[in-house]
């Protein structure tokens, strides 16, 4: 089995006064989105899982439409601000939240999260993906760079949870052998969106 992990596309600033901040894709992001097809044509994709929140959500669709898929939808992918009543993109974080930024670069969650049930409910919901998919199945996993991280600390016994810069629209490619053994054959790779990347 090849899962492919692709964080989202570039989403809006969103704060809400009552419930979670669920933003919608920038155009920018929109564009990053609808470069998967083509990037990802290569790939015998069986089935498409993601995030319920709406970035990944949007991220998801050109690929599903393109290929006739559903999206199954689960909990267990959303990213440790789930439940926030704000979301501020990385690259404006570095000026609005630079604590935070610095605590994230340093490989950190941030100190609001409890890192045991993120993790927990993470790798939960990759193995229903690997536990109701077939061996040879490729499948397509939108998600979020803490959730690619967090599965690619467990599966390179990393000391931090946050090692690896996940772009946006990446690719990340986990293979799952039939004895469940599994091994990264790539991190993060963005040549279809190199030209659109935030430093």
């Amino acid at each position: 089995m090849q899962l492919l992990l692709i964080r989202h596309a570039l989403p809006e600033i969103s704060r809400v006064s009552e419930g979670r901040a669920d933003p919608s894709l920038t155009d920018e992001g929109r564009a990053q989105a609808a470069r998967l097809p083509a990037a990802l044509e290569p790939y015998r994709i069986a089935r498409v899982f993601s995030s319920p929140q709406r970035r990944a959500l949007e991220t998801a669709a050109p690929l599903a439409e393109a290929r006739g898929l559903p999206v199954t939808q689960l909990e267990g992918l959303a990213e440790y601000d789930y439940h926030l009543d704000h979301y501020i993109p990385f690259h404006l974080a570095q000026e609005l939240a630079p604590d935070a930024v610095a605590r994230i670069r340093a490989g950190h969650l941030p100190d609001f999260v409890d890192a045991d049930e993120f993790r927990t409910r993470v790798l939960a919901a990759t193995e229903h993906i690997v536990d109701t998919c077939a061996h040879d199945d490729t499948v397509a996993v939108f998600a979020h760079g803490g959730v690619v991280n967090v599965l690619l600390q467990d599966l390179l016994g990393l000391d931090r949870p946050l090692m690896f810069p996940i772009e946006y629209t990446s690719v990340t490619r986990i293979l799952v052998s039939r004895t469940g053994a599994r091994r990264a054959a790539s991190v993060n790779e963005t040549g279809h969106v190199r030209d659109m990347l935030r430093v």
